[in-house]
């Protein structure tokens, strides 16, 4: 039973397509962020699920968004968290580069 208040539940199937990163780099925060924690901690398991089309925590229509964006060409952006931080990786349109920062470095 459903009351008034209640949203219906979206269902979210990933229909993103393989997708090229190009350079990989990293902000100085996140640099900061990671301190003297291998780099590959954090940033293997993000880059694997923003290859793979787990954009992370967004909301359903970014996550279209993020589809969208792999079969034509745009900035595709997911965000994980580390510890009580928010890390945004972004592929740009032209896949030559894909960030890892944070929201503020934005």
């Amino acid at each position: 039973m459903t009351t008034l208040n209640e949203k219906p539940t979206q269902i979210y199937t990933c229909t993103a397509v393989e997708f090229e990163l190009g350079q990989i780099v990293m902000t100085q925060g996140v640099s900061q962020l990671l301190g003297d924690l291998p780099h590959e901690l954090l940033l293997l398991p993000c880059l694997a699920r923003h290859t793979n089309g787990d954009w992370g925590d967004l909301c359903i229509e970014d996550k279209v968004a993020n589809d969208e964006a792999t079969r034509h060409g745009l900035r595709i952006l997911s965000a994980y968290r580390f510890g009580n931080e928010r890390i945004w990786v972004i592929t740009e349109g032209d896949r030559s580069v894909t960030t890892f920062l944070l929201p503020s470095e934005y």
